[in-house]
């Protein structure tokens, strides 16, 4: 089994969204192992036309229409896109305030699209075997957010906990929401749906709105699968075997009595197992049994630094100006090798459309977002980043570099001709920062070295007193930049 990464949820010029499909195919093949690419294609209880609602109503109308007239080359063009690399599935969205919004998809490229007026009924008409995912379900009821009691786990066997509109997962969650289609409703949570005994798995996606799928920051679905195909990671999704990630791609492995997370078993003595493996500095993990926490590892007891064996270095490059600015990067090792990468690039970030704010139409996102293991000891990459809308918008793009050495392996990092060269010993202890101009320009920042010591973490403990006819096991990791992980539950029920 391994983690793949991808985006089941995002949106271009299909629809009423910005930037070409073919631009955001590239822009997901460059840091994902799979993604859809779900247009918005109908509202069946949209709100009348008045002179209030009337800028809304129209942009739907238009991209609704314009994802039906090119169906056909759509669903063309993400069929060819999928490969041994990278894995395409079909898809499209549905609006609803009586059963909140949902997207709909299916590995299957006969996928047609039709016009109903349920999810439920979307899946049963749509010629091919097909999931609803629910999404931003945290919007009060009747407001495009979740119905729990019209919910049905056959047609949506997860839900997706986390995206650019926020994190759904109780009240007292990081991330809440902000959009301008209002706050997020208690009554609508990921905790009221367990609470009611609602059996689903979590994953995250961007619902990035300018053709780049896989944006930074804005959401991810991690899926545990065997290999890297369109029916290996289908499966895991109707498995559940998944978890939501709000950027970093935090390794999470979850297991009660051996059974995967997502699992349904019946046990009244419960061995429970996870190990994780974080991007950056730990804040805590966190086992929650029936929505209450029942164990937490805390990252402040981890001091201890590895003399010898993986450490992963942050390089991080944006701030500066609002225009388009190119990053050429290096990172070169000796006395040492690098052992993985993962490459976190934004695109510009846009929700939906606005009155206030025009868009490139097809090239909004054709930016560059590139990388490339040369060998052990050389890693490079290329990406362009905007500045930060504001000091809490930040638009930066990163790399993080696992890095196999010991204290005195050297470590290079070149950008756009400035050169900071250090030793791990005194990477653990002290960052970096540069700036390519002298006043309000774009920088880099290379972070302190994390050691194994401090990313790497093991649970193991039992728990055998049942406290309902079925308890749920699930796993938050919260990490010290704010990254998360949310592990999708195990149902556990107890024997008589």
């Amino acid at each position: 089994m391994k983690v793949y990464f991808g985006d089941l949820h995002n949106h271009c010029g299909i629809t009423y969204g910005f930037g070409s499909l073919e631009n955001a195919i590239e822009r997901a093949k460059s840091q994902l192992d799979f993604a859809a690419f779900t247009g918005h294609a109908m509202w069946p209880d949209m709100y009348e036309k008045t002179p209030e609602t009337e800028f809304v109503v129209n942009f739907h109308e238009v991209g609704f229409a314009k994802i039906k007239e090119h169906w056909e080359e759509i669903r063309k063009t993400v069929a060819e896109a999928n490969s041994d690399d990278f894995v395409t599935f079909q898809g499209y969205e549905m609006h609803s305030r009586e059963y909140g919004d949902h997207h709909l998809i299916s590995m299957d490229d006969n996928l047609e699209l039709i016009y109903r007026r349920s999810p439920e009924e979307l899946v049963k008409d749509c010629g091919v075997e097909a999931i609803a995912i629910p999404h931003h379900i945290g919007y009060t009821p009747d407001y495009r957010g979740i119905s729990w009691d019209k919910y049905n786990s056959q047609i949506s066997p997860v839900v997706e906990v986390f995206s650019k509109h926020g994190c759904s997962m109780n009240e007292d969650a990081d991330y809440p929401y902000y959009h301008n289609m209002g706050p997020r409703d208690t009554r609508n949570m990921v905790d009221e749906g367990l609470r009611r005994g609602r059996h689903f798995g979590f994953v995250g996606s961007t619902d990035h709105h300018a053709g780049f799928p896989g944006s930074y920051g804005d959401g991810l679905a991690a899926v545990i699968a065997e290999e890297r195909t369109r029916e290996s990671i289908w499966d895991a999704i109707k498995a559940r075997r998944t978890y939501a990630v709000t950027g970093d791609k935090i390794l999470c492995d979850f297991k009660v009595n051996g059974a995967w997370m997502g699992s349904e078993i019946k046990s009244n003595e419960r061995k429970i197992t996870a190990h994780v493996e974080t991007e950056g500095t730990l804040d805590k993990i966190v086992l929650y049994k029936n929505g209450k926490p029942h164990h937490v590892i805390n990252g402040e007891s981890y001091q201890k630094t590895n003399f010898q064996g993986c450490y992963k270095l942050r390089v991080e490059m944006g701030w500066g100006k609002q225009k388009l600015y190119h990053w050429d990067g290096v990172m070169s090792v000796e006395g040492g090798q690098i052992e993985d990468y993962n490459t976190y690039f934004r695109g510009r970030s846009v929700l939906a459309p606005s009155k206030d704010e025009a868009y490139d139409e097809n090239n909004i996102n054709d930016i560059c977002t590139q990388s490339c293991l040369e060998n052990p000891n050389r890693f490079t990459w290329s990406c362009d980043t905007t500045g930060n809308k504001s000091t809490l918008h930040p638009t930066v793009s990163a790399v993080v570099v696992k890095i196999r050495g010991d204290l005195s392996t050297k470590v290079m990092v070149a950008l756009n001709g400035k050169t900071y060269t250090a030793a791990i010993g005194d990477l653990l202890e002290y960052g970096y920062t540069n700036h390519m101009e002298y006043y309000h320009s774009q920088a880099f920042k290379i972070y302190k070295a994390v050691p194994e010591s401090r990313y790497q973490f093991d649970l193991e403990l039992e728990d055998n007193s049942p406290e309902n006819e079925w308890d749920y096991y699930h796993l938050e990791v919260a990490q010290k930049n704010r990254q998360m992980a949310y592990v999708s539950p195990i149902f556990v029920r107890k024997e008589e």
